[in-house]
């Protein structure tokens, strides 16, 4: 792999672990994106997207989403069925459709993985797991600016393989990270849901590592 740090973005927090109810709320949040469930509001990603475009220019994330940046929806870990949902790819089509940037749903999962919200720490895909189980389709045109999008982020493994076959396929393109949860492993750490932030992952030996 090319790279050794990337930088990224994310709007919320949760805490998979943790009694207080604020750690519940969290949860509930969470599995509301995941999902991308419809509540009273309308529907979640949607929801998301236009918080994003009411308030993008207070966000420290303003400059990842504009009407001419790519947005790639991150693949699943597994093979990809008809009418499967995909969360990520429901976000980038609601952040198009709000004039944030342009779907095109560009890299592929070409092998399965394990499933890292289901598997035991040891048994997670590393970033090179996640970047050979990858690759690009080209675009008619070189971009200029891509943004990966994803649902949750953790340690960034997946992002880091996604990343780097990106770097690969587009040299020229100045791309960043952008994810609507933080996951937020320590409950003592965390604070509230509500969290905009920029921040970065590196890769340490095999490992990648979040900060914040």
């Amino acid at each position: 792999m090319k790279i050794s740090k990337i930088e990224f973005s994310s709007l919320l927090t949760y805490s998979p672990r943790g009694n207080k109810q604020d750690h519940i709320v969290s949860r509930n949040v969470k599995n509301s994106i995941k999902n991308d469930i419809v509540d009273k509001c309308g529907v979640m990603s949607e929801q998301i997207a236009q918080l994003i475009k009411i308030h993008l220019d207070e966000y420290c994330f303003s400059d990842y989403f504009n009407k001419n940046v790519i947005l790639v929806p991150t693949p699943k870990s597994s093979l990809l069925q008809p009418n499967e949902l995909w969360v990520p790819k429901r976000i980038t089509m609601a952040l198009e459709k709000n004039g944030l940037g342009k779907n095109r749903e560009c890299l592929i999962r070409e092998t399965a993985v394990t499933k890292s919200a289901s598997a035991q720490s040891k048994d997670r895909p590393k970033a090179l797991e996640h970047y050979n189980s990858m690759r690009v389709n080209e675009l008619l045109v070189q971009p200029k600016e891509i943004t990966l999008v994803d649902d949750v982020i953790t340690r960034g493994a997946t992002t880091f393989g996604a990343v780097n076959r990106l770097v690969e396929a587009f040299p020229q393109a100045n791309i960043r990270v952008f994810a609507v949860l933080r996951t937020i492993s320590n409950p003592d750490e965390f604070s509230k849901i509500y969290d905009p932030c920029v921040g970065t992952i590196s890769l340490k030996g095999v490992d990648t590592f979040r900060r914040p």
